[in-house]
């Protein structure tokens, strides 16, 4: 076994692979499983020093006669909980701040200067992109793709991309996905405006939107020259009674995950809000804005499944790859299909060609589904370390919306409060977070300024951060 990985300022890591090899002795079913843990348990302890350069993958899966793909996987998998650090052409190392894990240990460093620890929600973790993959999609693409498919695109998308976004809606949400009403869009900002377009030109003034819901449906909405109506939740997702009472026959809704509540639209209520649209020839817009990602329960199915006529249905990459790329889609009902197009080509001519067909090759060849393991797998931890945080230093919180999602509701005992001295002391500590009262649209309707409900977003923070900036707030409010 080599012996000279090591690093000048950091000191040496070769006496922390003998405790990697029973792992690699592991049955070829949980081998990976089995070294991620005892590389993680080699950092936890400190065999591994903050600062420490570990050995390329390919040298370390020589060392133990491992594939290299397993060690890859697990560097990733540490990198994305925080406890390793890399860098293009660097290598890869271990992260300072993984001592505030190891016990007796309480300095972390910033995530960004002023702030300690960040839960605000809507973030991914932008660590976990698949550069590598990504990149070989990009080189595939440019290799094969035709000259007359650097054009001016098919508003709606490219067909390959199309057809791909269908097989992946119809298998993993339920959806019933037509190649030809789907638009590829710049993400659900634009799908939404497309809808409120839409919605405008045949005479429709208010949408429906949830309430507490998205900060975003005003700005959106008025843009098209659309209303939005706050309406109100109840345990089983949008309340009927304000429903109909308001007079809206276009209603915008998040049934798998509330956001930001957590709440999931019961059976009942889904059959309902469906009816209630029949009735009013309405159009229902679905947000599955985190889909995909379910813990402690089977998937939900989409809503647009039960009735593609009276549904839209609205997703992106934002969440599972990254914000920035601006790639969604948006399905609309056959007699909606024109209209939206049309409105699509006139807005900016059509998404990206090449950008479509790299999305295209990761579907096709299953790196969009292995991504979507990847982060299922580093959000899960990040999920049961923050439960795990607030139950030890906010004993006597009630926590929701935990089973499927990005982020939690945390509803503090009444001894914390008032919320407004919460939020400035968690501030002084250089905590960022958001109550839930952050996202009515109605301010001043919530439950009393003295209970404090957090909306606290994970999937961005290492877990180690994570614990940290639990005790931070706590010990920001003690006493």
């Amino acid at each position: 076994m080599r012996s000279a990985h090591s690093d000048p300022g950091g000191g040496s890591a070769s006496a922390a692979w003998e405790l990697l090899l029973p792992a690699a002795a592991a049955p070829a079913r949980t081998r990976g499983r089995s070294l991620q843990a005892a590389l993680r348990e080699a950092v936890r302890s400190g065999r591994l020093a903050p600062g420490t350069r570990l050995p390329s993958s390919r040298d370390l899966a020589a060392d133990l006669g491992v594939s290299r793909g397993l060690v890859t996987e697990a560097y990733e998998q540490l990198t994305a909980e925080g406890y390793l650090r890399s860098g293009r052409g660097a290598g890869t190392w271990v992260g300072d701040a993984v001592r505030s894990a190891r016990p007796g240990a309480r300095d972390l460093a910033p995530r960004s200067p002023g702030t300690r620890a960040d839960f605000v929600p809507g973030t991914p973790d932008l660590a976990l992109f698949p550069r590598s993959a990504w990149a070989a999609a990009q080189r595939g693409v440019l290799a094969e793709l035709p000259h007359r498919e650097l054009g001016y695109p098919d508003p709606r998308g490219l067909p390959r991309l199309r057809t791909a976004l269908a097989e992946l809606l119809s298998r993993r949400r339920g959806v019933v996905a037509d190649p030809e009403r789907i638009v590829v869009v710049s993400g659900v900002a634009q799908a939404t405006t497309l809808i409120g377009y839409a919605l405008h030109a045949r005479g429709i003034r208010t949408v429906g939107v949830e309430d507490p819901g998205s900060p975003q449906h005003d700005a959106l909405y008025g843009s098209a020259g659309v209303t939005a109506v706050p309406l109100p939740l109840d345990d089983e997702g949008i309340a009927l009674e304000p429903l109909r009472a308001s007079g809206v026959r276009s209603l915008v809704t998040t049934p798998a995950h509330q956001f930001p509540t957590g709440i999931a639209c019961s059976a009942r209520r889904r059959a309902a809000l469906l009816d209630w649209a029949r009735s009013v020839d309405g159009l229902v817009l679905e947000d599955d804005y985190d889909g995909d990602f379910r813990y402690d329960r089977a998937p939900v199915g989409a809503l647009q499944g039960l009735d593609p006529d009276r549904v839209a249905y609205t997703g992106s990459v934002s969440k599972s790859l990254a914000p920035g790329l601006r790639l969604g889609w948006l399905l609309v009902p056959e007699s909606w299909t024109e209209e939206v197009v049309e409105r699509k080509r006139t807005m900016d001519l059509g998404h990206p060609a090449l950008d479509q067909a790299l999305f295209a090759r990761f579907l096709e060849r299953g790196d969009y589904d292995r991504q979507l393991r990847r982060c299922q797998r580093a959000y899960r931890e990040r999920r049961d370390a923050l439960v795990a945080a607030l139950d030890a230093h906010f004993p006597g919180s009630a926590v929701s919306g935990i089973a499927a999602g990005l982020h939690v509701i945390a509803a503090l005992p009444e001894r914390y409060g008032p919320e407004s001295w919460f939020l400035e002391r968690a501030a002084r500590a250089g905590v960022a977070v958001r109550p839930l009262s952050a996202y009515a649209h109605a301010p001043g309707t919530g439950d009393g300024e003295r209970e404090v409900r957090l909306v606290l977003g994970y999937a961005h923070v290492p877990p180690a951060r994570i614990h940290e900036g639990v005790r931070l707030m706590a010990e920001a409010v003690a006493g």
